[in-house]
C-alpha cells in the first residue's frame, strides 16, 4: 500500500514538470500493456525466418539471384516496418499519466495527440477484464466523463485494478474538493 504523497510509477514517463500546474503531482505513468507487443514479436520472428528461407532456397547459380536477393530483403525490410517497426513505435509513444487534476492521454508517432480528462469531469470509472488479461494483469478501463465524449474505453491498461483504485480514490478526493488529501 502507498502512502500519502507516494509517487507511484507503472513504468517511467509521462507529463514532464513543467506541463504539470501548481501543486499537481504525477500519481501513475504507463503505457498500455506489453501484451500489444506479442503479435509484432512474433511477425518479427515469423519474417526473418522467412526472409533466411528464402535467401537460402536462392539457387547460387541463378542469373539474376543478386536481384532475387535484394528483393527478399526489401520485401522482409516492409514487412518488419509495418508489421513490427510501426507498432513497437505506436506501443512507446502512447503514455497515459494519472495525476492529482487529470487522466492526461498521448498518442502518436509523427502527429501527437494530447487528451486531458479533468477528474473533477469523471462521474464514473469502471473496469472490464477477461480471462487472459486477469492472467496477465491488464484489462480494459471505462471513464464516463461529463464532456462532449462521454464514455471512453481505454484497452490494455497494466495493473488495472490498482490504476482504477487509483483513479477513482482521485475522482471521489475531487468531488470533495480535497487534494492529495488535504
Amino acid at each position: 500500500m502507498q502512502t500519502q504523497g507516494e509517487r507511484v510509477t507503472i513504468c517511467a514517463m509521462g507529463l514532464p514538470d513543467h506541463y504539470l500546474t501548481e501543486g499537481e503531482r504525477v500519481v501513475l505513468s504507463f503505457h498500455p500493456h506489453w501484451k500489444r507487443l506479442i503479435l509484432p514479436f512474433l511477425a518479427l520472428i515469423v519474417v526473418l525466418a522467412a526472409a533466411g528461407a528464402a535467401l537460402f532456397l536462392i539457387p547460387g547459380d541463378y542469373e539474376y539471384a543478386g536481384y532475387a536477393r535484394i528483393a527478399v530483403a526489401v520485401v522482409a525490410l516492409v514487412a518488419l516496418t509495418l508489421w513490427t517497426f510501426i507498432p513497437y513505435l505506436r506501443w512507446t509513444t502512447t503514455s497515459y499519466t494519472l495525476t492529482s487534476h487529470r487522466f492526461a492521454i498521448s498518442t502518436g508517432i509523427l502527429n501527437k495527440s494530447d487528451d486531458d480528462i479533468p477528474l473533477a469531469k469523471v462521474n464514473s470509472v469502471s473496469s472490464d477484464q477477461r480471462f487472459v488479461e486477469r492472467l496477465l494483469g491488464c484489462g480494459t478501463l471505462r471513464v464516463e466523463s461529463a464532456s462532449e465524449k462521454g464514455e471512453i474505453d481505454y484497452r490494455d491498461i497494466p495493473k488495472i485494478q490498482l490504476v482504477r483504485q487509483e483513479l477513482f480514490r482521485l475522482v471521489e478526493d475531487a468531488s470533495d474538493g480535497n487534494i492529495d488529501g488535504r
